[in-house]
């Protein structure tokens, strides 16, 4: 039996692709622009982040590949698109900062989690760049070594 993954009791959706595939330099906090039968889905837990990408256009930001399935008892009254555009909600400065950092060759702006603070919907979103086959062995042998190392911590605390 597979083992579930800790996460906060806030947390809907983890990009946990991201985190393998690009070495993550600044993260920001953004809000969501939702439509209700979203809202619902998303407390049952109903959403996924891994083909999703931010992209930065006409000094906003957009949520591209989000997909939240909708629940067959919120969404009768509306056609639900899952994988529809969503607005984030960043301010001016923020904005401007991701605006100059994507400009520059390498860098992008993924979508990292999906989170409640107090009732409202955020997305964790990060400025990254991409790391070569080389980094992913590293990052991978690292944690294989720190798996081990509790391993071995465990194993002499019962003996």
């Amino acid at each position: 039996m597979a083992k579930k993954q800790k996460t906060s009791p806030g947390t809907i959706a983890l990009n946990k692709k991201a985190r393998h595939e690009y070495h993550i330099e600044e993260k920001f906090e953004a809000g969501l622009v939702l439509a209700g039968w979203e809202v619902k889905s998303l407390r049952a837990g109903k959403a996924q982040l891994t083909e999703s990408y931010v992209l930065l256009k006409d000094s906003e930001a957009w949520l591209l590949g989000a997909h939240i399935t909708p629940l067959n008892t919120a969404s009768t009254h509306v056609i639900a698109d899952p994988t529809r555009t969503r607005k984030l909600l960043l301010n001016q400065k923020e904005l401007s900062k991701l605006f100059s950092a994507t400009e520059q060759k390498g860098h992008t702006c993924v979508p990292l989690a999906l989170y409640w603070k107090k009732n409202l919907v955020k997305c964790e979103i990060a400025l990254v760049t991409g790391k070569k086959k080389h980094d992913k062995r590293a990052t991978e042998k690292e944690r294989d070594w720190n798996r081990e190392k509790q391993r071995i911590v465990r194993h002499d605390a019962k003996h």
